[in-house]
């Protein structure tokens, strides 16, 4: 085996052994940025997982902190499993997180602490979570008219 025959050897062992190359990976939560987004360090690699199917309100609006607090009350310091899903135009993998064998993007939505993000995902389970939340005035919900994420980031709603 000549020596260019090895390094493509190493370098396709190292690149699947990389958790961006796999369809899913466990780790420990060693941060939460806010409602969706967490960074799990997998052996030496911290990665940025935004949580796939859902859209939590921005810090600054009204349940953000809550989402995030509840997101770390789940994960933070304990070991997860990501199933990755894509990767998005920032970088972060966007995967299903679950703690205990529970999915905590359907935790949140349950708790209306997210929005389903409908541009992105149909899910029904959801769809359903999201439905009952509403019905139940749970979270955001018992707000009389929520802002949603999306549209606070582009300045609806912004105080």
């Amino acid at each position: 085996m000549n020596s260019k025959t090895l390094v493509i050897i190493l370098a396709v062992l190292l690149l699947s052994a990389s958790p961006l190359f796999a369809d899913s990976f466990t780790g420990k939560c060693i941060g939460v940025s806010d409602g969706d987004t967490v960074t799990v360090l997998n052996r030496t690699a911290q990665i940025r997982v935004r949580l796939e199917g859902i859209d939590a309100p921005e810090l600054h609006q009204d349940f953000g902190r809550k989402a995030k607090q509840f997101t770390s009350a789940l994960v933070f310091g304990k070991t997860v499993k990501i199933r990755i899903v894509t990767i998005d135009r920032y970088g972060r993998t966007v995967g299903r997180v679950s703690v205990n064998g529970k999915d905590v993007s359907l935790e949140l939505v349950k708790a209306g602490l997210a929005w389903h993000y409908t541009r992105y995902s149909s899910d029904p389970v959801l769809a359903k979570a999201e439905k009952a939340a509403r019905a139940g005035k749970k979270g955001l919900w018992s707000m009389r008219n929520p802002i949603s994420p999306w549209d606070y980031r582009h300045g609806g709603g912004r105080k």
